[in-house]
């Protein structure tokens, strides 16, 4: 048997040997294909290797949260526009926010959202990210129908069970980790409004699952086994199963029932969408790679922005006495567990305002992709066909010219008489008509959440000077220890904190 395992080893070796020397073959003649034909009006830059290009550094880069040092190194170089590999596609860097605009707004003709092939394999070709001209507005318009402001007011009551989050995750704890459980808790959030599953097993096996995938989505797009975009894709084929039996169970339980909540959740409502001639407005498959995007963008994003606001009120007293009184107003309205309205997150706008100035500094996706649909003129350069174009929110987001003192954590920047940022600078939600359609709900759990957690525990972090890294979004390197401390019935956060 050992001698057996020995020459399989082997073979997998050898054929792991010639599987990259023929990459790299192929690799070659690609570049001098690409060297050859490229014309000279294109951004300058360098290529580099096809493939690989520049992808290492920049994920180095990720890895250390200098993503925006890496793109002013380009600027430094090449100017606001230049090109490289990224991916597996040669691509071109825009900057500033006329390449924000040009990003932004132009439309499926020119610009697909296509994403890079670790994105488009593992959340699924057909996903609101991938899709062009009339097929992205009927998904989109599908996906907003429940989004909608609208529709999500009814939901605040569900999203505030983060009561019982509180009380088994955090309650009786002297450390935690905050990242950590911001994740399950946003999980427990969006499984309920996406999938309609409850607490129990079947939503904690989703979990790891999902995980994979999101670390996988901004892999290096060579599907060997143990790399990330192979767990990716593994992640991906064991979730899609459970996906095809939810929504065989709710397709059955529409058929059954005269009378069906088409906002019950997010596959529910996608299945009652009918077109003018009363066929399902959606697809199968398409349900399946917009729940995937729905869950890559609203779960892992919205626990970060929660982690970074809990390190922020731990370590700025002024900003956090003024969410607490913000705070403390809200709870002094309502009866003890009694759930929050639509109304009371209303009221909560200096907590928002914290949460943008955090968008500004720390987005959690810091980068965007395109694909040219034809040779496109821009800014006296050509941008040929199928090249993969990327702009960076940090650009705009850290420019002194824009938002003085960038680095300063400063939330007045978003009062209601602040003097507003230009157009197409300030873009922590996208813009134009690919706007991110869940900004509604991701404000609902963070003031849901941020509400409950100051009116009930304090907290003091452990390593004031935490790092984190990007992969592909903020990732702390010990999930953000904290030492909480539970606000007595008699108490306000502000006495317990002068307390402690």
């Amino acid at each position: 048997m050992v001698v057996v395992d020995v020459c399989i080893a082997f073979l997998d070796m050898e054929s792991v040997i010639f599987s990259t020397m023929l990459l790299l073959f192929f690799l070659t003649i690609l570049f001098l294909f690409q060297r050859n034909t490229y014309s000279s009006k294109i951004p300058p830059g360098s290529l580099g290797l096809p493939l690989i290009g520049k992808t290492l550094s920049l994920l180095k880069a990720m890895k250390a949260d200098k993503v925006n040092e890496w793109f002013q190194e380009g600027i430094s170089k090449y100017g606001p526009i230049w090109k490289t590999n990224l991916f597996g596609y040669p691509t071109v860097v825009l900057n500033g926010t006329t390449g924000n605009k040009f990003f932004y707004t132009s439309t499926g003709g020119v610009l697909s959202n296509a994403q890079p092939p670790s994105v488009r394999r593992i959340v699924g070709p057909k996903n609101i990210l991938e899709l062009t001209k009339d097929d992205h507005k009927r998904v989109r318009g599908a996906l907003i129908s429940f989004l909608r402001l609208e529709v999500l007011k009814q939901y605040v009551a569900k999203v505030d069970e983060i009561q019982y989050h509180l009380q088994t995750q955090w309650a009786g704890k002297h450390e935690v980790q905050v990242q950590t459980l911001m994740k399950t808790l946003t999980f427990d959030v969006i499984s309920s409004l996406l999938f309609g599953i409850e607490r129990g097993p079947k939503r904690e096996k989703l979990l790891p699952d999902f995980q994979h995938m999101i670390e996988g989505i901004l892999a290096i797009p060579i599907n060997l086994p143990f790399t990330q975009f192979n767990r990716g894709i593994i992640a991906r084929k064991k979730l899609v199963p459970i996906l095809i039996d939810l929504i065989r169970e709710k397709r059955e339980a529409i058929k059954e029932q005269k009378q069906v909540d088409a906002h019950k959740d997010l596959i529910t409502s996608l299945l009652s969408i009918r077109d003018d001639n009363n066929f399902p407005l959606m697809s199968d498959e398409e349900i399946i790679d917009n729940v995937f995007a729905v869950m890559m963008a609203g779960y892992d994003t919205t626990a970060i922005l929660l982690t970074f606001l809990v390190r922020v009120l731990a370590t700025d007293e002024s900003i956090y006495s003024a969410i607490a009184q913000e705070q403390e107003e809200i709870a002094k309205s309502k009866t003890r567990g009694e759930a929050l309205t639509w109304e009371d997150l209303t009221k909560m706008k200096f907590t928002w305002r914290v949460t943008y100035e955090i968008l500004r500094i720390n987005p959690p996706f810091i980068i965007n992709f395109r694909r040219t649909m034809q040779d496109i003129e821009y800014e006296g350069y050509t941008i040929p066909k199928g090249w993969q174009v990327i702009m960076s929110r940090s650009v705009t987001h850290m420019d002194n010219s824009i938002f003085q003192n960038p680095t300063i954590f400063d939330p007045t920047r978003f009062e209601k008489n602040a003097q507003l940022p230009p157009p197409y600078s300030f873009v922590p939600f996208g813009a134009g008509p690919r706007m991110c359609p869940g900004i509604e709900l991701a404000k609902m759990e963070i003031l849901a959440m941020m509400h409950r957690l100051v009116t009930q525990f304090t907290w003091v972090l452990l390593n004031k000077d935490e790092p984190f890294k990007r992969i592909p979004m903020p990732e702390f390197d010990k999930g953000l220890l904290v030492r909480i401390m539970p606000i007595k019935a008699t108490s306000t956060p502000s006495e317990t904190i002068m307390q402690t």
